[in-house]
């Protein structure tokens, strides 16, 4: 049943005076003694009072006596509905009191010794006596029904307008400005280990409806030299747009900035639309910022510069053919090509590109370690005894400082980034493949 029907029941059931009777009842009252009258002939309800007050009197104490007791306002009025049909009289008593337990149950039993009404006998059983609180608990919900009703389809969409307008002026109130650039920022920046750029200061208002605090806009595609700062002392993650404009920031990004992660929007939608089921499932699925460098940068080069090799090496066997009587001047003698660091991992490095792993080898050049690139930064702090790292990424200033910690010698990887200090003890290599042969740059 509905609350608008429960409601039209207690009004169609029991008359629109149901709730202001419960209002007389539930006033100053404890109790509520209720009982049920039967008379062997017609009476009306001045006998019934007229007999209780009569054939109770003298019979308790002064204390108890029903006159003295309603004069005082001890008890409360009695109310007697009687009907009479075939020359009988049913009925019920109510007497609301204000004594305690022991005097009510007292003043109910002497209601019981009542045995004749009017000119007519009669029988008088007391069936209860409610404690007034529940009653009261009832005019409650029946009260509260009927405003719930009445009211909440105006109160709610108010409501929730109201409660929209509080929360976007919090959020507008935690955005900070960070930094000589005053970048727009979330409040956790500072003292966060780790935090988010994102595009604009919508990016961040979205962020921060979800409860994320550590993010920092950049503010178009020009990176600032706040961003560039931060990034050296924080762990960074990018979260961009999954457009065109987020590659270009991330570029942008890479250029000036130490990046670690590097989290996308999915493919055509932007930070500032996404919904917090959709924030959460990005930064789960962020990648190294090496691995996406790799996979968006690098490796268009790779695929583009093999075919380029076997050219050159067809070539000059197609279109010169010399005749019989020709004598062949003497070959001459190839120059030894000098030695480098890389030559001693030449058998991994030509295999590398492309796979995203990395190696782990020890003093004497054995694999002792083999992990994802996503992997491996972990794989450095937890591994011992180690003295080369050989992978397919970007060499970061992060790489370098790990590896200064563990005591490797030689870290190499696909190119260099931004780094701004190297332990002394540490080779920091690059390769890339180019006509088929390959070039190191030490760092």
């Amino acid at each position: 049943m509905s609350d608008k029907d429960f409601i039209e029941d207690i009004v169609s059931k029991k008359g629109d005076d149901y709730l202001k009777d419960i209002k007389e009842e539930v006033g100053t009252t404890k109790y509520i003694i209720k009982a049920q009258i039967n008379a062997s002939g017609i009476v009306e309800r001045p006998d019934v009072v007229g007999a209780i007050f009569g054939q109770t009197e003298g019979l308790l104490s002064d204390d108890l006596d029903l006159r003295e007791l309603q004069k005082t306002g001890r008890i409360g009025r009695i109310r007697v509905n009687i009907n009479s049909k075939n020359g009988k009289s049913t009925g019920e008593i109510i007497v609301p009191s204000s004594l305690d337990k022991v005097e009510t149950a007292i003043l109910a039993a002497s209601l019981e010794t009542i045995d004749r009404v009017g000119p007519c006998n009669a029988r008088i059983d007391v069936t209860t006596i409610e404690d007034v609180r529940k009653s009261k608990r009832n005019y409650v919900v029946d009260r509260a029904k009927i405003i719930l009703t009445t009211m909440v389809d105006e109160i709610t969409p108010e409501s929730s307008e109201l409660t929209d307008e509080v929360k976007e002026s919090v959020r507008m109130g935690e955005i900070q400005s960070f930094g000589e650039d005053q970048l727009p920022a979330g409040p956790n920046v500072d003292e966060s280990d780790a935090i988010i750029v994102v595009e604009g200061r919508a990016d961040v208002l979205n962020l921060l409806k979800y409860g994320i605090k550590n993010t920092l806009a950049v503010e178009g595609t020009s990176v600032s030299k706040t961003i560039a700062a931060i990034s050296h002392e924080k762990t960074v993650t990018a979260f961009v747009d999954g457009d065109r404009g987020g590659e270009l920031i991330l570029k942008e990004l890479f250029q000036v900035a130490e990046v670690d992660y590097i989290a996308r929007a999915p493919m055509g939608k932007e930070v500032e639309d996404l919904t917090k089921k959709e924030i959460i499932k990005a930064l789960r699925n962020k990648i190294p910022a090496e691995q996406w460098i790799v996979e968006n940068i690098d490796k268009p080069r790779y695929e583009q510069s093999k075919p380029q090799v076997k050219h050159d090496e067809k070539e000059p066997q197609q279109k010169h053919h010399r005749p019989e009587s020709y004598h062949k001047p003497p070959e001459p003698i190839p120059l030894k090509k000098p030695y480098s660091d890389l030559d001693r991992f030449g058998e991994i490095i030509e295999k590398l590109p492309g796979t995203l792993d990395a190696y782990l080898l020890d003093a004497e050049g054995k694999i002792k370690h083999k992990v994802s690139v996503r992997d491996l930064v972990d794989a450095m702090r937890y591994t011992e005894d180690y003295e080369a790292v050989v992978f397919d990424g970007v060499v970061t200033q992060r790489l370098v400082d790990i590896a200064g910690e563990k005591g490797v010698k030689f870290l190499v990887g696909v190119k260099t980034g931004n780094i701004t200090k190297k332990p002394v003890n540490l080779k920091v290599l690059s390769f890339k493949e180019q006509s088929g042969e390959m070039e190191a740059a030490g760092v």
